[in-house]
């Protein structure tokens, strides 16, 4: 290892013990590294996006919110809630268009994170989504089910990162849904003690 290098690493490794932040040295002519984000873990990620995540309520009918079989943690069926006081209703396609879909989308991707926290008692404790299925309430003709669910998909990215934020995903059409919610999601993470 050349003493730049060397240099390099002593310099990223003392960046990372003050704070997590990637220290670097300009060298002209040379690319710098971008710096890691601010925000390390996915708790520390829910509170630089500013999402608050409520304790979810007790299921009505016959199941319960979350299950736990060894490193598997299994999400309900859980559709948007309410977002400036407003809920979301309709059919994609017919009702909503794909950035209200995406919009409720989110907002099942908030209550998720809600489950998943009260669950765990922390989001660190995840280490990846690995299957995520996403209903989507459309109208016959509508063909951006993947649009949609993007929505949650990108939302989990933010939290836990490119790497363990996705996972194997199915995004489909339904004729129907519970209360006529736009859509519904299961999630299913691999998660830590």
């Amino acid at each position: 290892m050349n003493q730049r290098n060397a240099e390099r690493a002593v310099m990223v490794i003392i960046g990372a013990i003050l704070g997590g932040a990637v220290a670097t040295r300009f060298v002209p002519g040379e690319k710098t590294a971008h710096a890691a984000p601010a925000a390390s873990g996915a708790e520390a990620r829910v509170r630089a996006l500013g999402l608050e995540l409520k304790p979810p309520g007790t299921p009505s009918n016959t199941y319960v919110n979350t299950v736990r079989v060894g490193d598997m943690l299994y999400v309900s069926g859980t559709g948007p809630g309410r977002v400036d006081g407003q809920s979301f209703r309709g059919k994609l396609g017919q009702d909503l268009d794909i950035a209200q879909g995406q919009a409720a989308a989110r907002s099942v991707g908030v209550s998720v994170l809600g489950k998943v926290r009260h669950e765990l008692g922390s989001l660190d404790k995840v280490v990846r989504v690995v299957k995520t299925l996403g209903m989507v309430n459309a109208a016959p003709d509508f063909e951006s089910q993947p649009k949609v669910v993007n929505g949650f998909s990108d939302l989990m990215v933010e939290v836990f990162g490119e790497a363990a934020g996705k996972g194997a995903r199915s995004a489909v059409g339904m004729g129907s849904l519970p209360g006529n919610i736009p859509i519904e999601i299961e999630v299913i993470f691999q998660v830590r003690d």
